[in-house]
């Protein structure tokens, strides 16, 4: 029994007891949060029985949707079982053995190894000392650096926020820690100029390139990017980029590192987003989409050459957590697993709902307030401008983003704001109906925007 009966109860003790990440506690405080009680299908129920679309996934991670019971069983049954053991002390056991065989079937060809975590952000540190221990067993200890990308994400530990592009992020004490330095974004709507998308994403990867050079590429340990950039603002980049990039790396020696935390499992289309693009990563970080979020888990993909090298002659990796390879969430991401797979989810994003929710998203270019609309598989962006024709973006302190992320939250529909650039990564089972509901709603969002601005439009 409980006596947090009311919205204004559990706002009460929520502000008391819980810090929230990523938040102004004074002001969410003074606010009061938004109580999420249910959740079902692509949709969820706040405490004032409020129905809400849920246009994010909840982090970018509910792939299969809520309320799956499948999940439910398989946790239950596992944690009667064996409910936790580690896998130190030379142990294994059925989940985690059974987990690491599915990921080998749906991961490309080369990636047969998995080390597991709790998140991306430690699966990142975790890359982090991996690539270093191998270029030292490989007679290169002076490979250490790591190329990132301004304004990438890629997690919220030391070293993953670190090699993160977010300023905000680094102006932290403490941060940014050595070794890391950023390369330029494939953002063409807001930096590209007046070169066409292919000339500016070849520009972006060539000056990636020269910076690798400028360092000297027998120092760079690896480069670490995500194939579309998610919390970024969801910056699909130019067809030109990936292959220009992926080449020059190969050609320098230097290892890629694709961060498929938000990019895997279905979301571009593809089982994961390098296949999209076309590239050969050395190593994979996942996680979210791995359960779907049911459970918290992430894994490192590991490639057959570096596996190679590790297990033959790497020694002792003196590095692992206490939950990696959790029995139940080993149980979880099986569940997760067979239900994309049974359900040919990863197919049905790639050829009947991401082509049908990209052809209306996209069409949300023509509102006034609407610079750009892009989408590739089940993740997407708007561009809210002043301008459109001038590509002007509007004035900062004007906080239109987030304007617009309280009128959507107002009208029953999770948009995320990032900037200006509001982004959608909606579940991979959203039907043509929701997907209706959901560009409707958007539509009708960025109406009561432009009004709140008196934005005339053009």
């Amino acid at each position: 029994m409980t006596l947090l009966n009311s919205t204004e109860s559990l706002r009460a003790m929520d502000a008391a007891h819980h810090l929230h990440p990523f938040t102004d506690a004074s002001a969410l405080n003074a606010k009061g949060a938004r109580i999420i009680t249910h959740a079902d299908g692509v949709h969820l129920t706040d405490s004032d029985g409020n129905r809400i679309l849920d246009g994010m996934a909840g982090l970018w991670c509910v792939a299969i949707g809520y309320g799956r019971p499948e999940i439910a069983d398989a946790v239950a049954r596992q944690l009667r079982q064996l409910p936790f053991y580690n896998t130190f002390f030379q142990t294994s056991h059925p989940p985690v053995i059974e987990l690491g065989h599915l990921l080998s079937q749906v991961t490309p060809d080369h990636i047969n190894r998995f080390f597991f975590t709790g998140s991306g952000s430690d699966a990142n540190d975790t890359i982090f000392r991996m690539i270093a221990h191998y270029w030292a067993v490989m007679g290169q200890p002076d490979r250490t650096i790591i190329v990132s990308r301004q304004g990438a994400y890629h997690g919220s530990t030391v070293a993953a926020s670190a090699v993160g592009g977010f300023g905000f992020m680094h102006a932290q004490p403490g941060l940014p820690v050595g070794n890391i330095l950023h390369a330029p974004r494939p953002a063409w709507w807001a930096e590209g100029g007046e070169l066409s998308p292919e000339d500016f994403g070849l520009k972006v990867a060539r000056d990636t390139l020269a910076l690798i050079d400028g360092i000297g590429a027998h120092r760079v340990a690896g480069f670490i990017a995500e194939p579309i950039m998610g919390a970024g603002g969801v910056i699909i980049p130019p067809d030109s980029y990936w292959p220009a990039l992926s080449a020059g790396l190969t050609e320098r020696g230097v290892m890629l590192i694709s961060d498929e935390v938000i990019c895997g499992f279905g979301r571009t289309g593809s089982w994961f987003g390098c296949q999209t693009y076309g590239t050969t990563p050395d190593f994979m970080t996942m996680a979210k989409g791995l359960t779907s979020g049911y459970i918290p888990m992430g894994a490192v993909g590991v490639s057959d050459r570096v596996a190679e090298v590790l297990t033959a002659k790497g020694g002792e990796f003196a590095h692992g957590y206490t939950y990696s390879g959790h029995p139940a969430a080993c149980a979880a991401a099986i569940a997760n697993l067979g239900i994309l797979r049974s359900e040919g989810i990863v197919d049905r994003v790639a050829d009947d709902i991401g082509p049908y929710l990209q052809g209306k998203w996209r069409a949300l270019a023509d509102h006034p307030l609407v610079g750009e609309a892009v989408m590739t598989g089940l993740i997407g962006a708007i561009q809210l401008c002043a301008d459109k024709g001038a590509r002007r973006a509007f004035d900062e302190d004007l906080g239109v983003g987030m304007m617009c992320r309280e009128h959507a939250f107002a009208n029953g529909l999770i948009m995320r704001a990032v900037g200006d650039r509001m982004v959608v990564s909606p579940p991979l089972v959203l039907t043509h109906a929701e997907a209706d509901e959901l560009v409707e709603k958007a539509w009708r969002v960025l109406d009561l925007t432009q009004a709140q601005l008196g934005h005339p439009g053009r």
